[in-house]
């Protein structure tokens, strides 16, 4: 059952996690909500990711699942930018792209089914 995740950027431009080569790149609503929907979409970033760890083979293969027709959308509002993303990916993996992509400068503001 797909889930409705409310997100906010408070501060886009520290929205960054802490490895540059799996972090957020984006300057913008649409480029944030392009970026996070393909890290649902696909595995890149999980791959990347995991290609960063001591033991790549021990990592949790369900930390990969992808979610083909998740979809997010943002919007500035003033300085901050609010993401809406939509998928049927588990909470667990779902936080966890979020921190490899915005690190801790993120806010789950609601939750809700899609």
């Amino acid at each position: 059952m797909p889930i409705r995740y409310y997100i906010g950027l408070k501060h886009p431009e520290k929205a960054r996690g802490s490895d540059a080569a799996l972090a957020f790149s984006a300057h913008g609503a649409e480029e944030f909500a392009a970026q996070l929907q393909d890290a649902l979409r696909t595995d890149g970033l999980f791959q990347r990711w995991r290609a960063t760890q001591a033991d790549p083979d021990a990592v949790d293969p369900a930390l990969g699942a992808t979610d083909p027709a998740a979809t997010v959308t943002g919007a500035q509002h003033d300085l901050q930018i609010d993401l809406i993303a939509i998928t049927a990916l588990p909470g667990n993996v779902f936080k966890q792209r979020l921190r490899l992509l915005a690190g801790n400068a993120w806010e789950l503001r609601d939750v809700s089914s899609a």
